[in-house]
């Protein structure tokens, strides 16, 4: 069983779209009325009505071609910070050239809120990231006030969602360009960036001139060719089938699932007498990260080849010291967590 905070499992249905026969996205029809049909199911779980972009790479391909699309030489970018993600915003801006300002705080604390309002009102920005489910470390940051904060500088805000579309609420209708990404709670293969886009981020990226090429957000935003390269076709027939079951199952009833899931997998953990990475207030209804100090590879390595179960570990100084159970998509299921968590009682 693969449990992991992305790539999921794939529901049967995705698995079977994929061995239908291929078709060529730059000259059947068929292909591009499929195409247009996603973008819309898209908007329905973005909840946004701006332009959707999904473009052929994992979700990364979408984090850097949000900056490679909005930021140039000598750009001031704030990039707001509690996690390896919200820190890995300001490697992206230095590489293309920008000036980034990290205004961050440890993994398992909120974001810093007084640290933003105090920088906002020394500094001059017009461009901001952020993360909403720190999947590393198991974190849904509460957005609503950083983005209430932004609006007021007009500041245009990039938030990677990758590991929150599909699986819990998301203020999109407040997010100039919010990212997505095929593997995670969508439960489709990876491979696939998805972005919205609103009108203000795409002022500014025609304003920019971007100089980048597949990393270019810009040759997406022509309406006579929404895929300017040969799409990814199997890979959107999935995203297809996938965000059909979504919606069919209705987004409030997903949510509450994801909810549900998340509950008893951290029940379970604290029968085991395991500690969430961070506190429970803040852990994401999609992945739940616990304290395993010095003991998170061992255990991966005895569920894997005792149980046949993959979890996560987590990243960089926490690689040994959290282990993280992925609840999202198709995998927020109380039946396949509960065989998971039984494997991990048995090997504690």
């Amino acid at each position: 069983m693969l449990l992991t905070p992305g790539p999921t499992a794939l529901p049967p249905s995705v698995r079977e779209v994929m061995s239908e026969e291929l078709i060529n996205p730059d000259v059947d029809p068929a292909f591009a009325d499929r195409y247009d049909a996603l973008l819309d199911k898209l908007g329905t779980v973005f909840d946004t009505d701006d332009e959707m972009v999904v473009m052929g790479g994992e979700g990364i391909l979408g984090l850097e071609a949000a900056i490679a699309s909005t930021v140039g030489p000598g750009d001031h970018v704030l990039c707001l910070s509690n996690g390896p993600y919200g820190d890995g915003f300001a490697d992206f801006v230095e590489s293309y050239g920008g000036e980034s300002t990290l205004v961050d705080a440890d993994y398992d604390d909120s974001l810093p809120l007084a640290d933003l309002e105090r920088t906002l009102a020394a500094g001059d920005f017009d461009l901001a990231t952020m993360v909403h489910c720190e999947t590393p470390t198991g974190a849904l940051n509460d957005l609503s006030p950083a983005l209430a904060l932004f609006d007021d500088h007009d500041v245009v805000t990039v938030v990677d969602a990758v590991s929150s579309l599909g699986g819990a609420s998301v203020p999109t209708d407040r997010i100039d360009i919010c990212l997505g990404a095929s593997q995670k709670c969508f439960s489709a293969p990876p491979g696939l960036a998805v972005a919205s886009v609103s009108d203000a981020a795409w002022d500014r990226i025609e304003e920019r001139e971007p100089e980048s090429l597949y990393t270019n957000l810009l040759p997406w935003h022509d309406a006579e060719q929404p895929y300017p390269y040969t799409h990814l076709t199997t890979l959107v027939v999935a995203l297809d089938e996938a965000l059909d079951l979504l919606l069919a199952e209705g987004l409030d009833a997903v949510y509450d699932r994801h909810r549900e899931v998340a509950a008893v997998c951290r029940e379970r953990g604290s029968e085991l007498g395991l500690d969430p990475y961070p506190d429970p207030e803040r852990s994401s209804p999609t992945v739940t990260a616990f304290s395993v100090p010095g003991r998170a590879t061992e255990l991966q390595e005895r569920l894997r080849e005792t149980h046949d179960v993959t979890l996560s570990t987590g990243f960089g100084d926490l690689a040994d010291d959290v282990l993280r159970v992925g609840h999202m998509g198709y995998n927020a299921d109380v039946d396949r967590v509960g065989q998971a968590m039984d494997a991990l009682e048995a090997e504690l």
